[in-house]
């Protein structure tokens, strides 16, 4: 039994061919009745859709697969359904409608006459009933009561309602009973099962993208499905999220088949389905991490107040505790850094400066620039500057490679911060300072005598033996080779071979 159509059983004309004649007509389906609520809540489970949904949906179908069958130009059709027991009821609805409200032969004519001679040089273009258009009147201008071309299987007077129903109203709906009809032709039941996947279909995806809208902000979980270009798409379960190439960390590698998490940024409404747009270089992806693993900041002990965040490379995150006997920072860091290095192995690696928020402004500017030990902060509170001062080892920690440290600090603290040296060298020298800083070591006087070293015996003390090895004259290729120092024997002269050997 198809799930899509479960309640038609059409009948082809090999199943006919082995059975008794039916005084059906041809390619008829029969209505099902007997598993109407069971395939509506099963078909509902599968697709995600309310019940109430596919109710809906199904009316719509049955009454235009009995408005191709039965039904006449211009009516109204309504069908109820009841899940439980399989009944189906048909109406037909009127729209109530005074004198003034119907249109006149001769505006009737002007009309027709008008809108043949506007399709003519133009493009054909979709038909639409003119009684469909609504005029918007301009501001200050009372409305205009729009006018219809009175049709008797469309519309019905006031006075006529008025037998029927006592408080009929102009502009209301009057509904008749029909004749209920459970047997349709192949094209009607085509077209209302055609009905029902459609509008399936667009409930899947209003319902898709009602649950992605509501948890937008949050992480979401996802196998990667595939990859075109640098866009990457994970499977979410119930809908395919895509992470752009400027929301994925540097350097990052999404091998397919493995599992993601990334920050559902923002759900679009698309023709083809929502739209959800994913990011792994968002600063809030960092707070949500750190949610899921410090159990204190669902908890409300601990807060995290402020985050600034280069992907891939460096983070900063400032945390504050509510309850005293917390401590916010070993919070975040964990039983020997257990948490945090979960985080950071979630962003492949990024390092995390974990600091203690603080409602002075300079005492936070202090510690934004951790790890690096700044011994001042001057503030200017008029142009919101700081100015960090730092001993001459902690300057280039404070700055940090490429200037990252203060960068993160500026984005972090809202303040522009200037990091300077605690002695910094002096900003202009008089001309003796300089004379004296530039003047060479002075020599000895030429005059001066050197004291010849003692001797004992006639040769040196053992202390003052020096090797000098600068003042041997050099050696002379008729110099015999000496003899080599240790080994104590005598180099063999080689022999020179003559012409007695030779023969």
């Amino acid at each position: 039994m198809n799930l899509l159509f479960p309640f038609w059983d059409s009948r082809g004309p090999q199943a006919r061919a082995f059975s008794k004649p039916e005084p059906l007509r041809e390619h008829t389906p029969i209505m099902d009745l007997k598993h109407f609520g069971q395939a509506i809540r099963e078909l509902a489970h599968e697709k995600g859709v309310p019940e109430a949904k596919v109710i809906e949906t199904i009316e719509l179908a049955v009454a235009a697969a009995y408005k191709k069958d039965y039904g006449k130009k211009g009516q109204m059709i309504r069908a109820t359904a009841n899940p439980d027991t399989g009944e189906l009821r048909f109406s037909q609805a009127k729209l109530i409608v005074d004198e003034t409200m119907i249109k006149s032969e001769e505006e009737v004519a002007a009309e027709e006459a008008a809108r043949a001679k506007a399709t003519e040089p133009e493009p054909r273009r979709r038909a639409r009933d003119t009684e469909e258009e609504l005029e918007i009147p301009a501001e200050g201008e009372t409305p205009e009561v729009r006018k219809v071309r009175f049709n008797p299987e469309r519309h019905i007077m006031l006075e006529d309602a008025k037998r029927a129903d006592s408080n009929a109203a102009v502009g209301t709906e009057i509904s008749f009973d029909l004749e209920t009809k459970t047997e349709f032709g192949r094209i009607a039941s085509q077209t209302a099962k055609q009905v029902i996947i459609q509008r399936i279909r667009e409930a899947e995806r209003e319902a898709t993208y009602e649950e992605y809208k509501a948890r937008e902000g949050n992480i979401v979980s996802g196998i990667i499905q595939r990859i075109e270009g640098r866009a990457v798409f994970l499977d979410l379960g119930r809908g395919v999220g895509v992470l752009p190439p400027e929301e994925q960390i540097v350097r990052e590698r999404y091998p397919i088949g493995e599992r993601l998490k990334a920050l559902l940024i923002v759900v679009e409404k698309d023709f083809k389905g929502p739209g959800i747009i994913l990011s792994r270089s968002h600063p809030r992806f960092l707070r949500k991490l750190f949610e899921l693993e410090v159990p204190e900041i669902l908890a409300g002990s601990v807060e995290i107040k402020a985050t600034a965040r280069e992907a891939g490379s460096r983070s900063k995150i400032a945390v504050a505790s509510n309850d005293p006997s917390i401590d916010p920072v070993g919070s975040m860091v964990g039983q020997r850094g257990v948490r945090v290095s979960t985080v950071m192995n979630e962003l492949g690696g990024e390092k995390i400066d974990i600091i203690e928020w603080s409602d002075d402004p300079a005492r936070f500017v202090q510690n934004s620039l951790s790890p690096a030990k700044v011994s001042e902060v001057i503030l200017h509170g008029e142009r919101r500057e700081a100015t960090a001062m730092a001993p001459e080892e902690q300057l280039s920690l404070a700055i940090g490679k490429g200037g990252q440290n203060v960068r993160l600090a500026a984005k972090l603290t809202g303040w522009k911060i200037d990091v300077r040296s605690t002695n910094p060298p002096p900003a202009d020298l008089s001309a003796k300072d300089v004379a004296s800083a530039e003047a060479p070591t002075p020599e000895p006087p030429a005059d001066e005598t050197i004291e010849p070293m003692p001797v004992a015996n006639g040769a040196p003390s053992p202390e003052l033996n020096f090797d000098v090895k600068d003042s041997a004259p050099a050696k002379t290729a008729d110099e015999p080779t000496p003899k080599s120092e240790g080994t104590g024997k005598k180099s063999k002269p080689k022999k020179r071979k003559t012409a007695e050997s030779a023969s």
